[in-house]
């Protein structure tokens, strides 16, 4: 591999700089505010300057939101791997609590990935740094519970018993993933992401403060329940 040039090394200290401005922006004065004028006026840049290195407002709203989804990727990755490979239920469990400790320190960071309308498949490229991103990060869950399907199958639902159009659905994504889930455990897997991701959402967009102080044990029972539809003797937190 070729040397980076000092020209390209600026260039891209200066992506990273603008894309950490974006986020001081979005923890700071919320969404609204992450602007190219923005940005460039906290740099010390002008409008088009800062264009040189994104070419609209669209494109840099795409890198921060693949640097998010990165970060928490990482995270996840890290709390499941420290448990070595076999400990289905203790590495599930490491990465699901890695990810609600990362939605609770960056809640602006959350709501911006999550709790906001996700382009459609056709509005990303396939190789744009946010569809990968997110690709990566949705296959740190998916390979687990295909890890775990392999080793020791879960209990699943009768396909047939699935109303036609769900399972029409399933039948389709397992063929999307490469057939690494049967359509039925497909409906179990989004039947725990779905669990999973609703839970964290109420609680990082408050809608559970009127209830409760510390959502902790209502996430933690979550994992109880998601241990039960996958046949795992849950183990809490410590």
């Amino acid at each position: 591999m070729s040397p980076v040039s000092r020209r390209e090394k600026l260039r891209q200290d200066t992506l990273r700089e603008i894309r950490a401005v974006a986020r001081e922006l979005l923890r700071s004065e919320g969404p609204a505010a992450v602007t190219i004028n923005a940005i460039a006026r906290q740099m010390g840049m002008s409008g088009p300057a800062v264009y040189r290195y994104y070419a609209n407002h669209e494109e840099l709203i795409e890198a921060v939101t693949a640097d998010f989804y990165r970060e928490l990727t990482v995270e996840m990755e890290a709390a499941r791997d420290t448990h070595p490979p076999g400990e289905h239920r203790d590495r599930l469990l490491s990465s699901c609590r890695a990810l609600r400790a990362w939605a609770v320190r960056h809640r602006p960071e959350f709501r911006w990935v999550f709790a906001s309308p996700v382009p459609s498949r056709a509005a990303l490229q396939p190789d744009s740094p946010l569809h990968l991103a997110g690709c990566e990060f949705g296959q740190v869950f998916l390979d687990q519970l295909v890890e775990l399907w392999k080793t020791r199958p879960f209990p699943v639902p009768e396909l047939h018993r699935l109303p036609p159009a769900h399972r029409e659905q399933l039948q389709a994504y397992s063929r999307e993933i490469g057939h690494a889930l049967p359509p039925e455990a497909a409906h179990v897997f989004l039947t725990c992401w779905i669990r999973l991701y609703g839970m964290l959402c109420m609680e990082v967009l408050n809608q559970l403060d009127f209830a409760c102080s510390d959502v902790e044990p209502l996430f933690e029972e979550c994992l109880r329940e998601l241990c039960g539809m996958l046949a795992l003797a849950y183990a809490p937190p410590g």
